[in-house]
């Protein structure tokens, strides 16, 4: 019996709990559920936690993965609340990408990491294709000295297209990096202008072209649904040519407005209430059709985000580990981790990060144990996010059967229609999981509902 979700074309939103309107506006905050507890719950205070961990072997049988932060950009986009910096030069630069390795070493040399191979590597940013050839070649083989990538299943790298050249193209293939993917975002230059983005539609073609003939396994395109000044046409012009390119994968993110950004601060000093991005239920919308024209094409949607041209062939080893408990070893300024069940994130400022690192010490700003019941919410919520879970996975990872423990938030799903089930599994509609991160709220314990998320 097929168990997949049926996934609808239509995308009501759910309704509000008793006495609380319901927004359908985009207002300042973040939307996206990437971790659990909160961030707000990291405290200083707990990075004792860390260094405990730290001391202690790994569990049997659970995957390393490592995530490298590079927080360098040719321009910071309206939209963006990472940590980048736009104003650091060469000897800056290969002076953070010595400390990256120095709090690698420091990594190496405790027993939780020292002698294990990592089963996959992700470069984020930032822009870790701003780095020049000679700066990857020292970083990449600075790495794999400290920590061989011997059996490494996936190396992710993300990339601007305006920073790719040709010769820097065939150098990360040649490192071993296997998805290249590419923050295109959108095909029209306006948007992409308004938006703050650094590269244009050029760019993007000619860099699309040659990554194709150096042959990487995996090539994904990002894009955001609902940017500044997007309208149908602009979005639906964008889907046909994301589909003339044909890529191995295609992220679609919808637009939000985190504090801290260009576009929030705009909302402020103009004294908006509402940003000026298409509202939430334009945006699932703009994200079904995707949807619906990719599968058309052949592709499967397997996340709330994600389609593949090639469902056999084509996986996303860092999302799939890492959201069913992976211990993830994260390096660089304000990267966060996950090790032997305690978060962590590093300092977020490059100064005090890298006089830290250099300084022998981890350079850790805050952390967080979650308990046994919060670890079981953080992994059963992330992988709500793929649309389907298996009840009996669960039950034999945690000792209690999910239809079980989260009854309460089950039925409320069930309730408005986003829950599909059918034998083990406890799959969400095409409606759900267009909304999913704001449904997932509803498995939170009542002390972290209505918290900053990030």
């Amino acid at each position: 019996m097929d168990t997949t979700p049926q996934l609808s074309s239509k995308v009501p939103s759910p309704p509000p709990p008793a006495g609380v309107p319901l927004q359908r506006e985009t207002t300042a905050g973040n939307y996206f559920v990437s971790n659990y507890p909160p961030f707000a719950y990291w405290k200083p205070e707990f990075v004792p936690e860390f260094e405990s961990a730290l001391s202690r072997a790994p569990r049997e049988g659970n995957p390393l993965g490592v995530y490298v932060h590079i927080p360098f950009c040719r321009k910071r986009c309206h939209f963006c609340y990472f940590k980048v910096y736009t104003d650091k030069d060469s000897q800056e630069i290969r002076g953070y990408l010595e400390s990256l390795l120095r709090e690698m070493e420091l990594y190496a040399a405790r027993p939780f990491v020292g002698g294990r191979r990592p089963r996959f590597v992700y470069f984020g940013g930032g822009t870790p294709s701003y780095l020049s050839e000679p700066q990857l070649e020292f970083l990449f083989e600075g790495m794999q000295r400290l920590l061989p990538w011997d059996g490494v299943e996936e190396v992710t790298f993300e990339c601007e297209p305006g920073t790719l050249t040709d010769h820097k193209l065939e150098t990360l293939r040649k490192l071993g990096v296997t998805r290249l993917s590419l923050g295109i975002e959108h095909f029209d230059d306006h948007v992409l202008e308004v938006n703050g983005r650094a590269h244009r539609s050029r760019e993007i073609v000619r860099a699309y072209a040659h990554a194709r003939q150096v042959g990487f396994p995996q090539v994904n395109i990002d894009l955001i649904a609902g940017m500044v000044e997007e309208t149908e046409e602009k979005w639906r012009a964008t889907v046909a040519r994301t589909l003339e390119l044909a890529p191995d994968s295609v992220t679609i993110y919808q637009m939000e407005v985190p504090y801290n950004t260009g576009i929030y601060r705009q909302m402020k000093v103009e004294g908006k209430l509402v940003a000026p991005v298409a509202d939430w239920d334009t945006k699932r919308r703009w994200v079904d059709y995707a949807f619906t024209e990719l599968e058309r094409a052949g592709y499967t949607v397997g996340s709330a985000y994600t389609a593949v041209r090639n469902k056999a062939a084509t996986r996303f080893a860092y999302r799939d580990y890492l959201w069913a408990g992976a211990d993830l070893l994260s390096v660089g300024v304000a990267s966060f981790g996950h090790i032997h069940g305690t978060h962590y994130q590093n300092l977020s400022d490059f100064g005090p990060y890298v006089e830290a690192v250099n300084a022998g010490r981890f350079p850790v700003n805050r952390a967080l144990t979650p308990r046994e019941d919060e670890r079981y919410i953080r992994e059963f919520i992330l992988q709500l996010k793929l649309g389907s879970v298996s009840a009996g996975y669960f039950a034999a990872k945690f000792g209690e059967d999910p239809r079980v423990t989260f009854a309460a938030p089950l039925a409320t799903l069930r309730g408005w229609g986003f829950l599909h089930e059918v034998g083990d599994c406890i799959g969400i509609t095409r409606a759900g999981l267009l909304q999913v991160d704001r449904l997932l709220h509803e498995f939170f314990k009542p002390e972290h509902r209505g918290s900053r998320y990030a």
